[in-house]
């Protein structure tokens, strides 16, 4: 069903008055209220977005691979193959981008659609890279900034079935060489670099629950037929982690000089909120936040993990050597924050099962809701995302009293609706619920700034409804609605119009 121009313009009222009875609640709000300059935008990603997955010489990747061969692990059984067909219609994406006011846009690379065997020896996908340049171009061209995520989770199945990926320290000199490739492709236009996209996730859910790409577990914690929770998780970030430092060091020294741009890395938390007002709880809650934040962060600043992973998990927590420690500190620009929710958190009793898994190496019990029926925040469409806005200002100011306040880009921040086929078009698009969560996000943020955290920017998520991962189609998370009933059509929803209007005040 196509939406004509009136209608589109009552929708635009609709959600303008909607956002003045939301501030009614709040003090007013908009980007005078951060600094001059402050970076707004919104993020995608290349497997949720990008479509076009098996043409033009882009080669498979494990997400690919994983949801053909396991579409059970999806919740709709669905699948990236056409995602928003972002490949298609980019130049229509980018005007809607400008449209909104957006200063910057976040996407990232499919390592297989440049590189499709994993190595510039392998070949190199000349339309992948068209398309890339083309996006870049574009976003330009309309007056906005570009930053690239370097790896957002779809490894080239080439690389997987060689050696194992990232299981395997062969992975840490080729992501350092497709990461050269992109610099010296891409490098004198894009200035602001990611290496990774929440490394926590990659490795927590494909090799510790088996619910994500490649799909890997012990079968006593999800159902995967091969795996090993209790190793293979701290194997694989290990390797995550030596691949982005080398991705730096290579390009502070060769690329930075001359391009004059910056490097940082994108990692994932939630906020951690003891249960009860004991020390038992808030060591819980601290022991939550290392295992998720620290795990990846204390590394990339202090050349080494938390002691509070050395001590729950011992020597299966790989070592670093002198070299990668000195290389690792303070291995970033910028850090890229991605936050969406909080849980309560509360001691767990160490046992001596003989079912180890770094699932429950952190001794904490994570919940949204107590055994009272007192929940974090309100629910949302995804059972673990309750909106606990809060967090965001004790996160940052969390990170401003232990990482030396570096600087800061919200890379993500966003809340799902439940995607429901039986409504209309016109009224999917009243999103009041992600309206009021990015403004009072915005709002705590706002308050971290003026308590002098270092923020530079902010980026929600998502520019448009999209794959979402193992929840497939059944949610949405954009401020754009995408039909996927009637040919993939981009309707603006309330929040697009009220982000509009915020960066115009």
């Amino acid at each position: 069903m196509a939406i004509n121009r009136a209608l589109l313009i009552l929708f635009c009222f609709l959600a303008i008055s909607n956002t003045e009875a939301t501030s009614k609640k709040y003090p007013p709000l908009g980007r005078s209220s951060f600094p001059k300059d402050f970076v707004f935008g919104a993020g995608s990603a290349a497997y949720q977005f990008e479509g076009g997955a098996f043409i033009d010489g882009k080669g498979d990747s494990i997400w690919d691979t994983f949801t053909h061969q396991h579409p059970e692990k999806i919740a709709d059984r669905s699948n990236g193959t056409i995602a928003d067909d972002m490949y298609h219609r980019y130049k229509g994406d980018v005007a809607l981008m400008k449209t909104t006011g957006l200063d910057g846009f976040r996407f990232s690379i499919s390592w297989s659609r440049v590189l499709p065997k994993g190595r510039v020896s392998g070949g190199v996908n000349a339309l992948g890279v068209k398309y890339y340049n083309n996006l870049i171009n574009e976003i330009l061209a309309n007056g906005m900034v570009p930053y690239v995520t370097i790896f957002h989770w779809d490894l080239p199945q080439a690389l997987e079935d060689e050696y194992t990926g990232f299981r395997n320290k062969k992975i840490v000199d080729d992501f350092r060489d497709y990461a050269e490739f992109l610099f010296k492709t891409f490098g004198d236009r894009v200035k602001h670099w990611f290496t990774l996209n929440e490394p926590y996730t990659y490795s927590y859910f494909g090799y510790g629950t088996g619910t994500m790409a490649p799909g890997r577990c012990s079968n006593y914690v999800g159902t995967c037929t091969e795996g090993d929770s209790s190793t293979e998780p701290y194997i694989v970030t290990h390797h995550l982690i030596l691949a982005h430092g080398a991705a730096v060091k290579l390009y502070r020294e060769k690329y930075k000089p001359y391009q004059r741009g910056q490097i940082g890395v994108t990692l994932v938390t939630a906020w951690f909120v003891p249960t009860t007002a004991t020390t038992t709880s808030e060591r819980a809650a601290r022991r939550a936040l290392d295992f998720m934040f620290g795990w990846f962060l204390h590394p990339m600043t202090y050349g080494d993990y938390p002691m509070t992973l050395r001590a729950l998990a011992g020597n299966r927590v790989p070592k670093f050597t002198a070299e990668e420690t000195a290389m690792l500190q303070k291995s970033y620009d910028f850090l890229g924050v991605n936050y969406y929710t909080a849980f309560f958190a509360s001691n767990v009793m160490f046992s001596n099962s003989i079912n180890i898994s770094m699932t429950t190496d952190n001794h904490a019990n994570l919940t949204s809701v107590k055994d009272d029926g007192v929940a974090i925040g309100q629910s949302t469409a995804l059972n673990w995302l309750y909106v606990y806005p809060k967090g965001m200002e004790d996160l940052m100011l969390y990170l401003k009293d232990n990482y030396g306040n570096p600087p800061i880009y919200i890379t993500e921040n966003g809340i799902a609706e439940a995607n429901n086929d039986k409504l209309p078009v016109k009224e999917a698009l009243k999103d009041n619920d992600r309206i009021e969560y990015l403004y009072s996000h915005l709002l705590y943020l706002s308050k971290a700034i003026k308590a002098g955290v270092n923020v530079k920017g902010y980026f929600m998520w998502a520019f448009m409804d999209d794959f979402e991962w193992d929840a497939g189609f059944t949610v949405r998370f954009g401020m754009y609605y995408i039909d996927y009933k009637d040919g993939l059509k981009r309707y603006p929803k309330y929040s697009a119009y009220w982000y509009k209007k915020f960066l115009q005040t």
